[in-house]
């Protein structure tokens, strides 16, 4: 098959990790290709439309320019994820924070390999079925990487897996033990789907013994759709959240949302609200980018400023820390998120 509802499909060569089903350089963005794993995936989870809306509220700003990341600790964890050709989140999706993350130890991992069943219009991460597929040692592997990478604190995340009965839970759950038997020392956050709502799956999530459940909102609930997949959903996220921490208190929760959508200053305060009656300790807040043209504009650049009140708000309203700013995403500096310094942005 040469083509799938018009959308040409691209061959790709054999993958190296489950991050790399998808193609670098071959298939164009809202292209249809074939993984190594034999299913079809669209590059950047949304298919090219001719109907794209270029408003951008003027050039990029200042403060959104990171600096390029470098120092003793970012180069060691480089070095080892390259001889051992690990696979994380960090690199595959360009992390603006990379450099300050690897200084301090700390990482994140996508498990499930690389293809979403979902195709939210914020996100470019490749959409597809991968038809039960699941690499069978993703939970040793991730923990040798731990390992390997001298990780002191591990943010565990993944696609939506939908064409799983349990969403993908179980092997979650296994990811999680095996970095703490490996790597008893080393804190685990794990930043999971939804689950379709599917409680019990949450549950096998937080027993597995992590320190921190994070599940996001993403965004304020008059904007969930079109923002996020028509499965994803205001509510189910907000009882996922509630439901975690009924399970174990002891866990910290955490969400986050992204800023520059379209969103009021009232929506965003109710969000808050009811974040924390669902529970949630730890909130974070950034900056929406636009992946590609094929995604959703920016509606306006939020700035430092905002930022800082916004998470004042947050104080106010009894989380234990909200880290906040322009290039902060759900997992940046996360080790730091008790801290109260705002993972030290202020400092």
């Amino acid at each position: 098959m040469s083509s799938f509802k018009g959308i040409p499909i691209v061959k790709t060569t054999s993958a190296s990790s489950a991050l790399s089903q998808a193609p670098s350089h071959q298939a164009k963005s809202g292209e249809k290709y074939l993984t190594s794993q034999g299913f079809s995936a669209i590059k950047d989870g949304i298919k090219a439309s001719a109907n794209i809306t270029t408003l951008t509220p003027g050039r990029k700003p200042q403060w959104l320019r990171a600096p390029m990341p470098a120092g003793g600790g970012f180069n060691a964890v480089r070095d080892v994820v390259h001889e051992h050709r690990l696979a994380t989140v960090c690199e595959e999706a360009k992390c603006p924070n990379i450099g300050e993350c690897w200084n301090a130890g700390t990482a994140t991992l996508m498990l499930m390999g690389a293809v979403c069943t979902r195709a939210c219009r914020f996100c470019a991460v490749d959409t597809g079925n991968p038809h039960g597929w699941l690499d069978v040692e993703e939970p040793l592997n991730s923990a040798h990487t731990v390992q390997l990478m001298k990780l002191n604190y591990v943010v565990l995340t993944s696609v939506n897996r939908d064409d799983l009965p349990d969403g993908g839970a179980e092997h979650f759950a296994k990811c999680v033990r095996e970095i703490k038997r490996l790597n008893p020392q080393t804190a685990v956050e794990a930043l999971t789907p939804d689950f379709q709502g599917q409680l019990k799956d949450v549950e096998t999530v937080v027993a597995s013994g992590l320190e921190v459940f994070a599940q996001n909102v993403e965004t304020v609930r008059r904007l969930t759709h079109p923002v996020r997949d028509p499965r994803a959903g205001y509510e189910q996220t907000m009882q996922v959240l509630a439901h975690a921490k009924r399970c174990r208190p002891e866990v910290l929760t955490k969400s986050s949302l992204m800023l520059g959508l379209g969103e009021s200053d009232e929506e965003i305060a109710t969000t808050m609200d009811d974040l924390r009656t669902a529970g949630v300790d730890i909130l974070t807040l950034g900056q929406y980018l636009r992946p590609t043209m094929n995604h959703l504009p920016i509606e306006r650049w939020v700035t430092p400023e905002e930022f800082a009140t916004y998470r004042e708000w947050a104080l106010a309203k009894g989380f234990l820390e909200c880290v906040s700013g322009p290039l902060v995403r759900s997992s940046y500096r996360a080790e730091r998120a008790l801290q109260r310094n705002n993972a030290g942005l202020n400092t």
